[in-house]
């Protein structure tokens, strides 16, 4: 042994062996702690995230079935490494669903199933099922009714007539059993201060009998309305007026409107305050024959309409003729108590009056028909020259000798 310690290549043998040794040893060590890393990372490398509000997916015949009872959203929570449940939960690539293709009608419990999620994530779905029911599609035709919300708010007067929905008819596409539970379509509008007519979109709600709202397809969802307002109205009377000349053989017999009211459509406090109308007038310049003329009806100032717009007037004429009432006499009118009145021109206080019209109005004229009279209001003692006014029937015109009255005014004694 003494010689093998004395032998110095002997010595490095052994020194090389053991340091082979060594470092074996040190790198199987290594190895094994790099493959236990592996197989079990440490727990700070794995985490948790929870997803609210994940849509639910639902794969079914659509075109002939409709399902209830599958929950709109889950809660999903994703458990595994952080370098992949972070972007997945960011991400929200997965999608959850329910798989209803091989079943039946009627009701089932059926597993809520997920996919495009990485197989090194451990995931769970709450609520993990759902109780669901495949029904009968059917779809029907329901006419469109109005209904009208605050209707005791339009103001004051105002009325709604009958509403124009477009369209008046609408598909209805739900479960079987709730198509026939089906008592009301309607279209809501609501009046609130409304003072005119509107027109509005308005959804389709459909109801059952009881008034519950039922869970259909409604097509189209929302439809034209068109409500008519009419406002407060009153009828009236009116008056024709009388423009121009006519012709200087010509005399008017009767003049006779074959609409007898005009109805007025406005505010309250305006239309309350019209008796009458007084500003619809005909052109006797342009009348040459008896006619019947066309007039449009003037909207009188804070009015929104009227009814109808225009009137039809009959105007009937004939050729003049004349009619002498001799003697009437001059009446005077507002002569002071205390003053005696003497006529000086003409002296008897009287004059002939010659009164032109058709013959059909002058063959019932009377001379009481017909009134000469002078106004003396305010005139002191002393002579005067005053006009002299004639009243009569209309229809008719006048001509007298004289236009001025020569009067004396004395104080009685």
């Amino acid at each position: 042994m003494d010689k093998l310690f004395d032998n110095r290549w002997a010595m490095k043998i052994i020194a090389l062996l053991l340091a082979l040794t060594l470092y074996l040893s040190t790198n199987i060590d290594n190895t094994a702690n790099q493959a236990e890393t592996t197989a079990f990372p440490p727990l700070s490398n794995r985490d948790t995230e929870t997803i609210t509000d994940v849509s639910v997916s639902a794969y079914y015949d659509r075109e002939n079935l409709v399902v209830s009872g599958i929950p709109q959203t889950v809660v999903v929570t994703m458990e595994g490494p952080t370098s992949i449940v972070k972007p997945a939960a960011v991400q929200r690539e997965i999608e959850v669903f329910v798989n209803l293709t091989d079943l039946q009608i009627g009701t089932h419990e059926v597993q809520i199933l997920y996919q495009n999620v990485s197989d090194k994530l451990d995931v769970i779905i709450e609520p993990a099922v759902a109780n669901i029911t495949i029904h009968e599609k059917v779809t029907r035709d329901f006419p469109v009714e109005v209904d009208f919300i605050n209707r005791n708010k339009i103001e004051e007067g105002y009325q709604p007539e009958q509403p124009i929905v477009k369209p008046n008819v609408v598909k209805v596409t739900g479960a079987k059993e709730l198509i026939d539970r089906i008592a009301l379509v309607k279209a809501r509008v609501d009046l609130d201060g409304i003072n005119e007519s509107l027109e509005a979109e308005s959804t389709v709600t459909v109801y059952d009998r009881d008034g519950n709202v039922l869970n259909v397809e409604v097509e189209p969802p929302v439809v034209d309305v068109s409500v008519p307002i009419t406002s407060p109205y009153k009828n009236v009377p009116f008056r024709v007026s009388r423009k121009g000349t006519l012709e200087d053989d010509l005399s008017i017999t009767n003049i006779e409107p074959l609409t007898k009211e005009i109805t007025i459509y406005g505010p309250k406090n305006v239309i309350d305050k019209i008796e009458f109308l007084d500003n619809i007038s005909i052109d006797l310049s342009e009348i040459t024959e008896t006619t019947e003329i066309e007039v449009k009806v003037p909207v009188p100032e804070g009015v929104r309409r009227v009814v109808p717009e225009t009137v039809s007037i009959r105007v009937e004429v004939e050729r003049e003729e004349e009619k002498t009432f001799p003697n009437l006499s001059i009446r005077s009118v507002g002569l002071s108590d205390n003053l005696e009145l003497n006529f000086l021109d003409p002296e008897t206080g009287r004059l002939d009056l010659t009164v032109l019209g058709s013959p059909t109005v002058l063959a019932d004229l009377r001379s009481n028909d017909m009134e000469l009279y002078i106004n003396v209001t305010d005139l002191g003692v002393g002579e005067h020259e005053v006009s002299l006014e004639v009243n009569g029937p209309q229809n008719v015109t006048w001509e007298v000798p004289q236009s001025t009255i020569k009067v004396n005014l004395t104080e009685k004694e």
